[in-house]
This record gives C-alpha cells, sequence and structure tokens, in this order.
C-alpha cells in the first residue's frame, strides 16, 4: 500500500519528466533562458526538471514554463493534466502572473561556440540577478527607501 506522500511523490515525478522531455527536445540554451526568465539560477531549473526531486513546481512558474519552453498545445494539455493530478485545485486557482517582456540582445560572435555560449550564459546570469535584485527591492521596506 502506497501512503499519500508517496503518491504525491510519484505524481511529482510524473509531470517533471514531462517537461524535462519537453526541453531535452528544445534548442540548447533553453534552460538558460528559463533560468531568466524565472529570475532563478540554472540549479533551479534542474530541480524542478528533475524527477528524483520531489520538490514541486511553483504554480506561479507555470505560464513562464509555458512561453519559454514553447509548449505545443499537447504537451500542455499533457503536463497540466500531470499538475493537476499532483495538486488539485492548484492550477485552477492560478494567480495571474506578472507581465513579462521581450529583449532582443545582438552579440559579439566570437568564433567558438563553447566562447559564445561562455557569453550567453553571462547576460542571463546577470539578468537573472538583476531580476532577483529588483524583486528584493520591491520587497524592503518603504521606510528604508526614506531614510536614503
Amino acid at each position: 500500500m502506497f501512503d499519500s506522500k508517496e503518491i504525491t511523490a510519484r505524481a511529482i515525478a510524473t509531470y517533471k519528466g514531462l517537461l524535462r522531455r519537453a526541453l531535452d527536445n528544445r534548442p540548447s540554451g533553453t534552460r538558460l533562458k528559463l533560468a531568466a526568465a524565472l529570475g532563478t539560477n540554472r540549479s533551479f531549473v534542474s530541480q524542478i526538471t528533475n524527477p528524483g526531486y520531489p520538490i514541486p513546481i511553483p504554480v506561479q512558474h507555470l505560464e513562464v514554463i509555458f512561453d519559454v519552453c514553447r509548449l505545443a498545445p499537447a504537451e500542455r494539455a499533457e503536463f497540466l493534466e500531470a499538475y493537476h493530478a499532483a495538486h488539485p485545485g492548484r492550477v485552477a486557482g492560478r494567480e495571474r502572473q506578472p507581465r513579462t517582456r521581450s529583449l532582443a540582445v545582438t552579440l559579439p560572435d566570437l568564433g567558438d561556440e563553447r566562447r559564445n555560449q561562455a557569453m550567453e550564459k553571462a547576460v542571463l546570469d546577470f539578468v537573472a540577478r538583476l531580476v532577483h535584485y529588483t524583486r528584493e527591492l520591491d520587497q524592503s521596506p518603504k521606510s528604508e527607501d526614506a531614510a536614503s
């Protein structure tokens, strides 16, 4: 007999496996783009795509994941079905997601794929840190702003 924690862990592993499979079929750099869009680091993306970690994907990240990963309607429906099975009622009560904007950045070609990817990673990591920093500013007490 399985207990409810084990059943939930299996259900979480199911939708994480679907997300991992979808990401594996996307161009390289998608995980970095996802980390930047979520305002997190790559290790967080690794955790939310690893079926071995029973930590659930926060509901507020779903729309960003769908947009960045460009999930096909069938992939999205399958993922949402598995997500709902793991977290009944959570998807239906989702809050409105924060708006996002896109910005295209032109970088020089460094003549080496490894160096080009390193530069892209540095830019995406910078953006993720900047998003995190600005979110922290939004959460800091207003009295600190008046004192400066």
